[in-house]
C-alpha cells in the first residue's frame, strides 16, 4: 500500500539483534503516533539495486530519523559502519538540492554517546543530535518529541507509549502463538512484519 510522503518516516539503523530492541520499539512509536515507518528491508524487490530501493524510501519520506551508533568499531580489525552516515547524506541532500516537497524534509539525527558523532562526522557540528545509551525507552522518549514538535503529532505521554508498547508485545506473541509459531519463530519474524502488526493492532482499536 503507498504511504504518503506526509506521514512516513525513513527509518535509518542498524538491522541487527543487537540493536532490535530499540528499532522495534522506535517504530511502535511512529505507529502509535500515526505516522508510518519506512525501513530498507520492506522492499524486496531483488530487481532493484539496494541503493536504488533506500533511495526511493528516503526521497518518499518526509521525516528522516537516522542513527549513528555504528559510526565506530568495538574491537581490534573491525570496521566501522559508514551505510547510516551515507543514508543520512542522502536525506540531507534531498533537503537541501531537492524539489517540493523534498524542501520541507525533517531530520532527527540520534547517537548512543553524546558528542561521538564529532569523532566521526564533524561536518554536522551544531545539529540538534539525541544519544540514547542504547535504552530503547530513552529513544522512544526522544522520538516523541521530535514528532509532536516537527509532525504535528498528538502530544501523548511517553510513559503511555511504553505501556501501550508492552500491550502490542502481548497480543502479538498471543496471535502468533495461537497461530502456530514458536517462540523462536517470533523471535527471528523480519520487522517489517512485527510493524505490519503494529498497524493491524492500531487499526483493530488497540485490543488486549
Amino acid at each position: 500500500m503507498p504511504r504518503p510522503f506526509e506521514r512516513s518516516v525513513f527509518v535509518n539503523c542498524p538491522f541487527d539483534e543487537e540493536f532490535a530492541p530499540i528499532l522495534q520499539a522506535v517504530a511502535f512509536c511512529i505507529v502509535y503516533l500515526g505516522l508510518f515507518p519506512r525501513l530498507a528491508p520492506e522492499n524486496a524487490d531483488n530487481a532493484a539495486a539496494r541503493l536504488d530501493r533506500i533511495a526511493d524510501l528516503i526521497c518518499g519520506s518526509k521525516y528522516g530519523i537516522h542513527d549513528l551508533s555504528r559510526c565506530k568499531s568495538t574491537q581490534a580489525d573491525e570496521y566501522a559502519r559508514m551505510n547510516m552516515p551515507f543514508e543520512l547524506g542522502l536525506d540531507h541532500a534531498c533537503r537541501r538540492f531537492g524539489p517540493t516537497p523534498q524542501t520541507d524534509k525533517r531530520i532527527l539525527i540520534l547517537e548512543h554517546t553524546r558528542y561521538d558523532y564529532q569523532r566521526a562526522l564533524s561536518d554536522i557540528s551544531g545539529w540538534d543530535i539525541q544519544a540514547h545509551g542504547g535504552d530503547h525507552e530513552k529513544a522512544v522518549r526522544h522520538v516523541r518529541s521530535w514528532l509532536i514538535a516537527q509532525a504535528g503529532a498528538p502530544a501523548v505521554g511517553a510513559a503511555l507509549i511504553q505501556g501501550k508498547y508492552i500491550a502490542f508485545q502481548e497480543w502479538y506473541w498471543e496471535r502468533e502463538l495461537a497461530a502456530g509459531s514458536s517462540e523462536k519463530d517470533i523471535r527471528e519474524y523480519p520487522t517489517t512484519e512485527l510493524i505490519q502488526a503494529m498497524h493491524e493492532w492500531k487499526d483493530a482499536g488497540e485490543p488486549v
